[in-house]
C-alpha cells in the first residue's frame, strides 16, 4: 500500500477545495441567466397583465397613469373586440377538433405501417411546419382567388370558411407530428393480442389503442388550439375585409386606439390556458400515482 505524504494530501485538499468553489460558482451563474433567461420571456406577459389594471387618459393604453379595476368590471365594453375573439374561439376549435382527428390517423397510419411512399408522406407532412408562413398566407390566398385552381371554376369568398381551412391545413401537421413523437414506442402487439381474444378492430382501436394515446392527443389538442386562436399572418391573408379574428382586429385597431379591454380579454385567455395545463398536469400525476409510475 502506497502512503499518502503530507503534501499530497494538502494538494489534494486544496484541488477538491477549488473544485467545489468552481463547481458552486458554475451552478450559480447557470441559475443567474436561467433567471435572466425567464424575466425576458414573461415580462411581456406581466406587463399585459398589468396594463389591464391601467386607466388611460387618451385612447392608447401605452403609459401607466391609475391603478383602477373597472376594465374587469367591463371587460366586454368594446363590442368589436368581443366579436373577435368569439370568432376566434369558434374556428380554433373546429380547426382543432378537425386536425386533431385527421393528424391523429395520420400519425398512425404512418407510424404503424410501412409503404412505398411513407417517405414522402412523411415530407409533405413536415412542409407547412418549415415553410414561411407569408409564403402559406399568399399561396393560400392565391389558391381562393384563382377560379382555375379550385373545383367547378368556383372563387371563394374570403371569410370564415378561408380562415377555417386555412387553419386546418397547418394545425394537421403539428397534430400528426406530436401523436408520432407520443406513438413512436407504442407496442402494437397489444392490438393483436386483443383481436386473438376477438376484439374487432373498432373495438380493438376504443379500448386499446386509443386511451394508450390518449395523452399525446391531448396534447396535439391543445396545441393546436393554441396555434390557431394566435396566429395572424395566415389568417391577415385569407380573412377578407368583413372577417376579423381577433389578433387581425386587434392589429387593425392598433393604428386608432388600444383600449385596455384589449389586455383585459388577452388576460383572460392567459388564465384560462393556464389553468387548463393547470388541471391537465394534476390530472396526469394522479393517474401516474394510481398506475403505480
Amino acid at each position: 500500500m502506497t502512503a499518502v505524504t503530507p503534501t499530497a494530501r494538502a494538494r489534494k485538499v486544496s484541488s477538491g477545495t477549488v473544485t467545489s468553489k468552481g463547481g458552486r460558482a458554475g451552478r450559480i451563474g447557470v441559475n443567474f441567466a436561467a433567471v435572466l433567461g425567464l424575466l425576458y420571456l414573461f415580462l411581456p406577459i406581466f406587463v399585459i397583465v398589468a396594463f389591464s389594471f391601467n386607466k388611460p387618459s387618451g385612447k392608447f393604453n401605452a403609459v401607466w397613469e391609475q391603478f383602477t379595476f373597472d376594465n374587469w368590471m367591463h371587460p366586454f365594453a368594446d363590442q368589436g373586440l368581443v366579436d373577435a375573439l368569439w370568432l376566434s374561439l369558434r374556428i380554433s376549435l373546429i380547426a382543432s377538433l378537425v386536425a386533431t382527428v385527421l393528424g391523429t390517423f395520420m400519425a398512425i397510419a404512418a407510424v404503424r405501417y410501412r409503404f412505398r411512399a411513407s417517405g414522402f408522406v412523411n415530407f409533405l407532412v413536415v412542409l407547412p411546419l418549415t415553410t414561411p408562413e407569408i409564403v402559406l398566407g399568399a399561396s393560400l390566398l392565391t389558391l381562393f382567388l384563382e377560379p382555375h385552381l379550385v373545383l367547378a371554376n368556383h372563387q371563394f369568398a374570403l371569410g370564415f370558411v378561408t380562415i377555417l381551412v386555412a387553419h386546418i391545413m397547418f394545425c394537421v401537421s403539428y397534430v400528426a407530428m406530436t401523436v408520432k413523437a407520443r406513438i413512436r414506442g407504442f407496442d402494437w402487439t397489444l392490438e393483436d393480442a386483443a383481436m386473438d381474444l376477438g376484439a374487432p378492430p373498432a373495438r380493438t382501436f376504443l379500448k386499446v389503442t386509443l386511451p394508450l394515446i390518449l395523452p399525446g392527443i391531448l396534447a396535439a389538442f391543445l396545441l393546436s388550439f393554441a396555434l390557431s386562436i394566435d396566429d395572424f399572418i395566415i389568417t391577415y391573408f385569407v380573412s377578407g375585409p368583413s372577417t376579423q379574428t381577433f389578433p387581425v382586429q386587434i392589429f387593425g385597431q392598433s393604428r386608432v386606439a388600444t383600449p385596455p379591454q384589449i389586455n383585459v380579454l388577452a388576460s383572460m385567455i392567459l388564465f384560462g390556458s393556464v389553468t387548463v395545463m393547470a388541471i391537465g398536469s394534476i390530472v396526469g400525476a394522479r393517474r401516474q400515482r394510481r398506475l403505480g409510475l
